[in-house]
């Protein structure tokens, strides 16, 4: 018989390329800061589980670009879906693309739409800051300044909405993000072990490929 586990396994792998250190992507830099470094300095093949969250993340987001496309759903337009942007800072180059970009024909404005998958959407009381720092670099980047997370379901197609509003102070603090992180790399400086010293981001070291590395370094 055939192994169709196996065969998922093949049909969502992903090609290894290692990271070029000046071409950084929003949808890390919420993430710790080491752990991102380590990324770069030390990268590793993408393991299958994680490759299949990312597909069901794919998916899930062809479905979102259906509803929103569709005539039953006639008070939203769908203008644009996977937006690729770039934006030059300093001596660096961030790459990134919004999830979709739509208007809302009741007030004549358009938002930018984070699409998330999440386990039980009951759960989330707010979106999580990793992505509400990715929609605001989209938002300063685009030059559209409405934008909202959106979480859905993956059991039951539920969802919710968090409007964000764009601030050029948050978006000030992202790019010096990603200058710190670009200074630190390009100096070969190992950051901080920032998920463990920051309160609310410790729960990213039980997921983090890089906690045993992480570990040896205590700084």
């Amino acid at each position: 018989m055939i192994n169709f586990d196996k065969m998922i396994d093949n049909h969502v792998a992903r090609e290894f390329r290692a990271k070029a250190i000046g071409r950084y992507y929003p949808s890390e830099i919420g993430s710790c800061l080491r752990k991102v470094w380590y990324s770069y300095k030390f990268p590793q093949e993408v393991e299958p589980a994680l490759a299949k969250i990312f597909k069901l993340g794919d998916i899930m987001h062809d479905f979102v670009v259906d509803v929103l496309k569709s005539e039953k759903n006639s008070e939203v337009e769908l203008l644009k879906s996977e937006v690729s942007l770039k934006k030059e800072h300093k001596d660096f180059l961030i790459s990134g693309r919004l999830d979709d970009l739509i208007l809302v024909k009741e007030s004549g404005k358009s938002w930018i739409v984070e699409v998330k998958s999440t386990k039980n959407v009951d759960y989330v009381k707010k979106a999580d800051p990793k992505h509400v720092m990715q929609l605001q670099f989209y938002m300063h980047a685009a030059g559209i300044h409405n934008g909202m997370v959106l979480y859905v379901d993956k059991t039951n197609l539920k969802s919710k909405i968090f409007p964000e509003q764009y601030s050029e102070e948050k978006a000030a603090e992202i790019l010096e993000r990603f200058s710190q992180l670009h200074s630190l790399l390009t100096q070969n400086l190992l950051p901080i072990a920032e998920a463990k010293k920051t309160e609310g981001m410790g729960w990213m070291c039980r997921y983090c490929e890089y906690e045993e590395k992480c570990g040896q370094n205590q700084t």
